[in-house]
């Protein structure tokens, strides 16, 4: 099932997500729904809190970066064959993330997100994660990432923290989109894919 994607200046998506049980009510087509809403909006990454659920949960499948990459002229190819063979696979599900060690060196990319249609910003992080989670077996994993792995699991976490990437850039510019986002929060704002104007709005 498709469900509608919460827009920017909804309370739900600055809300810390709260964690979840194995008994979840629900969990598994919740998980289902969630990706297919992911895919419907072709993103790389959905958590909880951008279908209205404030709990600890996304999920993530990177392949898209990987098809992009072949696409791309050899000289303007941007990843190793390492990495896109991984991102080729990279399709999780994190249940009750946590990020126990950010490092590695502060690295630009231009995100965009699913909440906040038609902008996009550089975003600084650094270049590797290290993450303890919940699989949807709910068998507990810890593993690290990098480069644009690390980046979507970033940008999918600080969404279970109630943060957004916005957060995360210079406060010129988010001076300079500030209208933009106002306009979301009013609903003006046309998306290639179902949404939900924030609740009050």
């Amino acid at each position: 099932m498709i469900l509608p994607i919460v827009l920017y200046g909804d309370p739900v998506l600055r809300k810390m997500g709260a964690e979840i049980k194995k008994d979840f009510p629900g969990l598994e087509s919740l998980i289902a729904n969630m990706y297919e809403t992911m895919y419907e909006a072709q993103g790389v990454g959905l958590a909880a809190p951008q279908i209205g659920k404030a709990i600890r949960l996304f999920v993530v499948d990177a392949s898209p970066f990987a098809e992009d990459d072949e696409d791309a002229d050899e000289k303007e190819s941007t990843l190793s064959k390492e990495e896109k063979a991984f991102l080729k696979t990279f399709k999780k599900v994190f249940i009750n993330a946590k990020i126990v060690d950010e490092q590695g060196e502060e690295w630009k990319f231009n995100e965009g997100c699913l909440s906040i249609p038609k902008i996009r910003e550089d975003v600084i992080r650094l270049s590797k994660v290290k993450v303890e989670y919940y699989n949807e077996k709910f068998e507990k994993c810890v593993e690290e990432f990098d480069g644009l792995a690390a980046r979507i699991i970033q940008h999918e976490y600080d969404h279970i923290e109630g943060k957004l990437f916005t957060d995360r850039i210079s406060p010129l510019r988010r001076k300079l989109i500030s209208g933009k986002l106002t306009d979301i929060t009013k609903g003006k704002v046309r998306a290639d894919y179902k949404t939900k104007v924030p609740s009050g709005k």
